[in-house]
């Protein structure tokens, strides 16, 4: 198999703005090989998860290889095990559908697509997500935590949508700058239950009176600074 990379907004940022297709996992005669492409690249890669379109199948196929939110935070800090480094659950989600989402998390992401962008983004606690295995079974499985987060940054790429277009604030960190960030910017769960919508929309608007009552305070302080320099100067 040839060097498999992945796209990124640097390559062709309108592909990954491309919203994914179904998959007709009985008739389609690629997706064992599609499958096997997104196998090869996360088990070589420091992923946690793709998208297959993030690697040219604009197909709407989720590959997750490791939602242990220990083992990341172990990576973080260089102190994960060789076993750990290699944590691979493998896990393929074809059509999935996110029927359910509640509660209220925060995370530096990055994205193997997005260069070294890092950005804080709102995510839900939990999620109650359908979709089909490679053998075309309907299945339903609740996702609760970190491994929430990774999900739906993946589910996003299946619509065209980036981290950094939801992102609360963005950073530019290379990987060695990310991991120290990250330690004392950790996964953060904001709220356990409630609906993530409103607990979203709620907070961003608390976060929006706080920076604007910070901002008031510094044009006073400034106002008021200027005020004593004028009166020097006459």
């Amino acid at each position: 198999m040839n060097e498999i990379k992945a796209i990124t907004i640097a390559d062709n940022e309108e592909y990954l703005r491309q919203i994914s297709l179904p998959v007709d996992i009985q008739n389609d005669k690629n997706l064992q090989n599609d499958i096997a492409i997104l196998d090869e690249f996360c088990k070589n890669s420091g992923v946690l998860a793709m998208a297959a379109v993030q690697l040219g199948i604009p197909k709407r196929i989720i590959y997750l290889k490791n939602t242990d939110l220990e083992i990341v935070q172990k990576m973080q800090t260089n102190s994960a095990t060789k076993e750990e480094e290699n944590h691979n659950e493998a896990k393929i989600l074809i059509n999935p559908i996110i029927v359910y989402r509640e509660g209220l998390t925060e995370y530096w992401e990055n994205c193997a697509s997005c260069l070294n962008n890092c950005g804080r983004v709102l995510r839900p606690y939990k999620i109650e997500l359908e979709y089909e295995n490679i053998e075309g079974e309907k299945q339903n499985i609740t996702f609760k935590g970190f491994e929430s987060t990774v999900l739906s940054h993946e589910y996003d790429h299946l619509n065209g949508i980036l981290h950094i277009d939801i992102a609360e604030e963005i950073k530019v960190m290379p990987k060695e700058e990310r991991k120290i960030w990250r330690q004392t910017h950790d996964y953060n769960v904001i709220s356990k239950n409630g609906n993530y919508e409103e607990l979203k929309n709620n907070l961003k608007t608390k976060t929006k009176k706080l920076l604007k009552d910070k901002g008031d305070r510094n044009e006073k302080i400034n106002r008021k600074w200027n005020y004593k320099n004028i009166y020097r100067i006459f």
